[in-house]
């Protein structure tokens, strides 16, 4: 590992880890930095490989809560119908992810997509916002089933890079009655088997394929990811249920805007 390589690593990392919960994509963010910083692993494995770290830190930060729903598993229906939410939510992007993940990365996992989609979900955003919507449910733990299941399908729009998948889902959520807050949580909860699934595939996938160098660099990213990460989940919530995702929306168009300005005069 030389120097550049660790400070392309870190940069992207920091990106990881700072965007993977907020409607912006990471993996759109990440897509694009390293295309303009030059740097590329093969199958895209260190971008979705280091969202390890940014699973820990939801784990992190959402310990005992975690803990007390399992701890009440055998005794509360409510618990095991939350736990049943979440793994119907995951079950469409994992049908999905399962059988057309490398397709996706072949033909989708392209910058030019990357700037449409994040210019058309900013858009998307800045309408949601300015949307008087009706609120039926404000706990995440309220959510039904069926709206679970609803919103794991919005989830699968994410397989496209640039859609953001915390955007998707919470998108999915406000429609279907959340509010901010409860819909941006339960992206949050959504995030941990879905990403643990692209981890555990990418790396079933990849891992004979994987260097010393690269295994390196994939550890320093999933450290720095995991901080970024922290940070941003103890806040995001309370900033959302204040202010809204205009902030997100008008970031999005113009990165995305700022993107095609980059590929159109570098290439």
């Amino acid at each position: 590992m030389d120097a550049m390589s660790i400070a392309k690593a870190v940069v992207l990392a920091l990106v990881e880890g700072a965007t993977e919960f907020i409607p912006v994509s990471s993996t759109g963010h990440q897509l694009l930095v390293g295309h303009f910083i030059g740097f590329h692993s093969p199958n895209n494995t260190f971008e979705v490989l280091i969202q390890l770290g940014a699973i820990l830190a939801i784990l992190a930060v959402y310990f005992r809560r975690l803990l007390g729903v399992a701890l009440a598993l055998p005794r509360d229906p409510n618990a095991r119908r939350f736990v049943l939410a979440i793994l119907l939510a995951f079950l469409p992007a994992a049908i999905i992810g399962g059988l057309f993940s490398k397709v996706i990365k072949a033909y989708l996992f392209n910058p030019w997509i990357v700037c449409a989609t994040l210019v058309a979900g900013g858009l998307v955003l800045l309408v949601l916002d300015d949307t008087d919507l009706e609120v039926e449910k404000t706990d995440v733990y309220d959510f039904s089933l069926p709206m679970a299941l609803k919103i794991g399908a919005f989830q699968c729009l994410a397989m496209i890079p640039g859609v953001s998948r915390s955007g998707a889902t919470i998108v999915g959520a406000m429609l279907m009655g959340a509010d901010k807050r409860s819909a941006t949580e339960f992206s949050f909860y959504l995030a941990m088997p879905t990403m643990a699934g692209a981890f555990a595939k990418d790396l079933l996938d990849n891992y004979k394929n994987l260097s010393a160098n690269d295994t390196g660099l994939i550890v320093i990213g999933f450290v720095v990811a995991f901080f970024a990460a922290l940070i941003v989940v103890r806040t995001v919530l309370d900033y959302v249920s204040r202010h809204g995702f205009w902030l997100f929306a008008w970031w999005r168009i113009i990165v995305g805007a700022l993107g095609f300005a980059g590929l159109i005069i570098l290439g």
